[in-house]
């Protein structure tokens, strides 16, 4: 019996892919939010459109954006599944 091994994805091209879907992106600094994303380029600066900073922990809202550029070496992680978890609707509160 063979086992085959599943091809290594491109953390980028899951980014690409993911562009017009609400994602979830987790700083440095601790702080967190929600958007949909714009556009993202080769360095993973992320432009997110109806943006909310969430408070740390939480769902909560914190503060509300808009449209935000977020540069990619203050990212830590970037969760593409964020629709789905919580039925694509943006925190409100």
């Amino acid at each position: 019996m063979s086992q085959q091994r599943a091809k290594p994805v491109s953390p980028l091209r899951v980014l690409r892919e993911a562009v017009g879907r609400v994602i979830f992106v987790k700083l440095k600094d601790g702080s967190e939010y929600v958007g949909k994303l714009v556009a993202t380029d080769p360095t993973m600066n992320l432009v997110l459109d109806e943006c909310v900073e969430l408070k740390p922990g939480t769902m909560e809202r914190k503060v509300k954006y808009g449209r935000v550029l977020i540069r990619g070496s203050h990212v830590v992680y970037v969760s593409v599944d964020f629709e789905i978890v919580t039925g694509g609707s943006l925190p409100v509160g």
